[in-house]
């Protein structure tokens, strides 16, 4: 009789194509059908209604209940007229998942029969059981109120029958327990900060929005032999198998034609995101086998970051329908590449200007580096709470792999800009003012467009790649708000102190355009030792960043410190985005989540060494023993039989290696568990029960090489990677 896995390739062998049936040819057509949009808003609402509303979303004024009330009554109509039926907060609580509990629109009324009701007061709030989401202490486990609030700068859309409406996530006591809120206070400070020193150069800016891109990273396998392998089912990587024969290293995947069943996966995934309003644009292979990408046009950040919550849940559900499972962990899949978020970010002015894309004159190259070199200055300042911005157990997997950027935090920028911020670092400042526009001589002239002029470094964790930085290593499986929370506020508060540092030269009689140049100078020399152009995957770099001072801080636990030093707190509760209690529960809640995932991996392994792999091997071991007996029996010399005892000998050693190893790894998670310090747990975990992974692993892919195919219970890479 089949193992589970042969009767898993049966099932995908025997498998049609699906068919994509999409609204229309043209994108265009159907793009934000399912969403409550501007479009939509000023179909519903009146005049008066739709003006306050969007006064709201563009100024971030407090939106009143009288009209909260009208948008909710036309958020009623337009959806029920989409056929839904249901409405709920979506929000992204502290699991790093999002979150929704479905109110239906109707209620019963005193005679028995029953209407559909929305209120504004059901729009603007809700009241969702907070006790079972992490709160890192902020709240006891018996304390279930919690708060959601509708966040109006994202809109809501239409998932099946349900009105999602985009929220924030609150305690009782009003401390953040989701990732938006933290973001939302980042951008604003963003904002004031960019503004105030964009006046520098035009009064007419009023606003300044951080934009941002993300590409997204992914795998897919089949869902029957996804379901075979309990170690992706549980943990999502792979805890064991032997590398394929033929894996990525002919290069032949990367951009290269999309097999048939991905390609009509891609199309109806696509045209779900798209009717959701998520501009996809980009689709292709990746790297390693089965791996892809897909990647929007840009957007104000917390959109973007709303929309890329809701196309990793849009890419699960559209897999099943292909019968696929899309794998989002950082590295499922050992020694080939993993995967990551990308995340390409810039500021936006109301006016339309990149503060990061250089004009054709003097004064907006000025306007232009001075924005860039602040944001090197906020990196160099603050790379250890950027670094830990990304830290987690399945991105550890991942930094520094020779397929991802390593630990230590540095900045690319190319040998055209770095000529440039050497130039104004060697040079000397003249004072002399050109009367006709007021601008400093001196200022280097730079190209309008960047992008062409230098190659990418994808060794770079943060590149700047034209008219943008590129923090290339989030993890896949991330929600980006955490690391685009630090980025933004970093970045407020470099901008902040240069503004501060500015106007003491001004006060001192200095020409603004000198003493912006004077402050940008000494910035760009302060933090030379954050710029890298070299291969940052190089044993070279390493001890060159050592000899900087540069962080590298290559494990969760020790880089998560950054989050509660006493210069993080002070720059989180000067700004307001985090209180000192918010943040040291992040700390803890990230801590918890380090430790028990590899709490999970450890008793996966156990469990499937000892329930599956030993007895697979045992198995085959018995019948070798019998066909040694047999010819034996027959009277043949040793050396008829003598390969197969020696497969018995090697199975015996493999075996008893493993169920050595399992043991002591029990013992220690066992010692580790009682760790009162969640800290001092957690790095316990890594160093004392972590490493015994590899080991045990190591063994288990050799009986996968020795023992008969037809008995090996698990699907082999071979056929994980290919898709069939």
């Amino acid at each position: 009789m089949p193992n589970i896995r042969f009767q898993a390739l049966s099932t995908v062998l025997n498998r049609d194509i699906p068919e994509v049936n999409t609204p229309s040819n043209k994108i265009s057509d159907y793009f934000s059908i399912n969403v409550f949009d501007k479009i939509k808003m000023k179909e519903y609402l009146s005049g008066e209604a739709y003006n306050g509303i969007i006064n709201s979303i563009d100024n971030g004024e407090t939106i009143p209940r009288d009209l909260a009330e009208q948008v909710a009554s036309a958020m009623r109509s337009w959806a029920m007229g989409k056929g839904a039926t249901h409405y709920t907060h979506w929000f992204q609580p502290l699991t790093g998942s999002t979150a929704e509990k479905h109110d239906a629109f109707f209620e019963p009324t005193a005679d028995g029969s029953a209407i559909e009701r929305f209120s504004g007061d059901a729009l603007a709030q809700q009241e969702p059981d907070a006790s079972s989401f992490p709160s890192g202490g902020l709240r006891n486990t018996f304390e279930a109120r919690g708060y959601t609030a509708w966040d109006p700068s994202s809109p809501a859309f239409i998932i099946g029958r349900t009105l999602c409406i985009p929220t924030v996530f609150v305690s009782y006591t009003g401390e953040a327990l989701d990732y938006k809120v933290p973001l939302l206070k980042a951008l604003s400070v963003l904002d004031k900060a960019a503004v105030d020193v964009c006046h520098y150069f035009d009064k007419s800016i009023e606003k300044v929005n951080a934009s941002l891109g993300i590409e997204q990273e992914y795998f897919l396998v089949d869902i029957a032999l996804f379901n075979a392998r309990p170690d992706l089912y549980l943990t999502g990587r792979t805890l064991f198998g032997h590398m394929s024969a033929k894996n990525q290293q002919l290069e032949d995947h990367y951009f290269g034609a999309i097999p048939g069943r991905v390609y009509a996966f891609m199309q109806d995934m696509e045209t779900e995101a798209l009717k959701l309003g998520i501009p996809l644009k980009t689709r292709h292979n990746e790297v390693a086998p089965s791996q892809f990408e897909c990647a929007p046009v840009y957007e104000e950040i917390n959109l973007a970051i709303d929309h890329n919550q809701l196309l990793m849940d849009i890419m699960d559900r559209v897999a099943r329908r292909h019968n696929f499972k899309v794998l989002l962990h950082e590295k499922p899949y050992a020694g080939i590449n993993g995967s990551g978020k990308h995340n390409n970010w810039s500021m936006i002015t109301n006016t339309g200007k990149n503060l990061l894309s250089p004009g054709k004159t003097p004064k907006n190259n000025l306007m232009f580096l001075t924005f860039f070199v602040n944001t090197i200055k906020a990196v160099y300042e603050h790379a250890d709470l950027l670094r830990a911005s990304i830290a987690s157990v399945n991105n550890d997997h991942r930094l520094g792999a020779n397929e991802a950027p390593p630990a230590i935090i540095s900045i690319f920028l190319g040998s055209q800009l770095t000529e440039v911020l050497d130039e104004i670092d060697t040079s000397r400042l003249s004072k002399k003012i050109k009367e006709e526009n007021s601008l400093w001589q001196g200022i280097p002239k730079i190209p309008q467009i960047l992008q062409d002029n230098t190659d990418r470094n994808r060794t770079s964790p943060f590149a700047f790649t034209g008219n943008k930085f590129e923090f290339r290593a989030v993890g896949s499986s991330e929600n980006s708000a955490s690391p685009m929370t630090i980025l933004n506020l970093i970045v407020a508060d470099q901008l902040k102190k240069f503004k501060i540092d500015v106007d003491k030269l001004l006060k001192k009689g200095e020409k603004k355009d000198v003493a912006l140049m004077t402050i940008i100078k000494r910035y760009i020399k302060e933090s030379r030792s954050i710029r890298f152009e070299g291969n940052g995957y190089s044993a070279e770099w390493e001890k060159e960043a050592e000899g900087r001072g540069l962080s590298n801080i290559k494990t969760t636990p020790k880089a998560l410190d950054a989050l509660i030093s006493e210069k993080a707190e002070e720059l989180f509760i000067e700004t307001a985005v985090y209180s000192k209690r918010e943040v040291h529960a992040r700390h803890e809640i990230l801590l918890d989540s380090f430790y028990k995932k590899l709490q999970i991996e450890a008793r996966v392994i156990g469990e499937l060494v000892m329930n599956t792999i030993i007895p697979a091997a045992i198995t085959y071991q018995t019948q070798l023993i019998t066909n040694v007996k047999g010819l034996k029996e027959l009277g043949l010399a040793e050396s008829t039989y003598s390969t197969q005892l020696d497969i018995i000998n090697k199975i015996a050693e493999h075996v008893s290696f493993i169920k050595l190893n399992v043991e002591q790894m029990i013992d220690q998670r066992k010692k580790a568990n009682v760790i009162e310090d969640l800290r001092e747990r957690a790095i316990n975990y890594d160093e004392h029960v972590k490493s015994y992974f590899m080991p045990i692993r190591y063994h288990v892919d050799k009986l996968e090489q020795l023992v008969d195919d037809a008995l090996w219970p698990l699907p082999k890479f071979r056929e994980l990677l290919f898709i069939r």
